[in-house]
């Protein structure tokens, strides 16, 4: 996949250094010239543009136009909110993400057409450390309007996905796992041939009608 990080924070950081870690293509757009000299002293001078991922011709430069996923993370929320709009109307990229600082911004974006939200970092942090309960679907957020839902699956011993390979299970259509957590690990971003260990804590796109489906094909027997 193609994912292109509009700011080079330690969010935005962080998400590039995992995504080419899982081998993914990735491209961090940021404004600052020290920051972005930084970057490509660590990960290499072709993951990372100088420029304002709010302004047309630098989405055009990084070619948006073939991202798959275009991930809004700076601290300012207008921001986050115009370079979604631009690569969702102007380049056509089918999902966005746009971290929000101010959680009553949230229902504009959603109406606004960006595709996911997230408050803020501490609330990703938050779910990444919560203690699951003995249930093995917990849920984590609804993106309104779609009727998706984003859930964490805690894959049991004893569970017949453990030691199969994603791309070789039936999960339904229309979802999609996202993120695994595994213990003492960085958290991978699953392929299809990204092996289930027992312990993950898998995080998945479903639709709501599917999610009971999804939770038997992953921790069922």
């Amino acid at each position: 996949m193609y994912i292109i990080i509009v700011g080079g924070g330690q969010v935005g950081y962080q998400l590039a250094r995992a995504l080419l870690a899982e081998s993914h293509e990735a491209l961090v757009i940021e404004k600052n010239a020290v920051v972005s000299q930084a970057i490509a002293n660590e990960l290499g001078s072709s993951t990372v543009m100088h420029g304002d991922g709010c302004e047309v011709s630098v989405l055009n430069e990084a070619g948006t136009s073939r991202a798959d996923m275009l991930l809004a993370v700076t601290g300012d929320d207008e921001d986050n909110l115009v370079s979604c709009q631009i690569a969702k109307h102007q380049f056509g990229v089918s999902r966005t993400l746009a971290r929000v600082r101010n959680p009553r911004y949230e229902a504009l974006f959603h109406q606004l057409g960006v595709d996911v939200t997230v408050s803020s970092t501490s609330l990703i942090l938050e779910h990444i450390e919560h203690e699951v309960p003995s249930h093995p679907l917990m849920h984590l957020m609804l993106i309104r309007d779609k009727g998706l839902e984003i859930v964490e699956v805690r894959i049991p011993s004893t569970a017949g996905s453990v030691g199969k390979k994603i791309g070789d299970l039936t999960i339904p259509p229309e979802s999609i796992i996202t993120l695994i957590l595994r213990q003492e690990q960085n958290p991978i971003i699953p392929n299809p041939d990204t092996i289930i260990e027992a312990g993950d804590h898998l995080l998945a796109v479903t639709p709501s009608a599917s999610e009971t489906e999804l939770r038997n094909i992953l921790t069922g027997e």
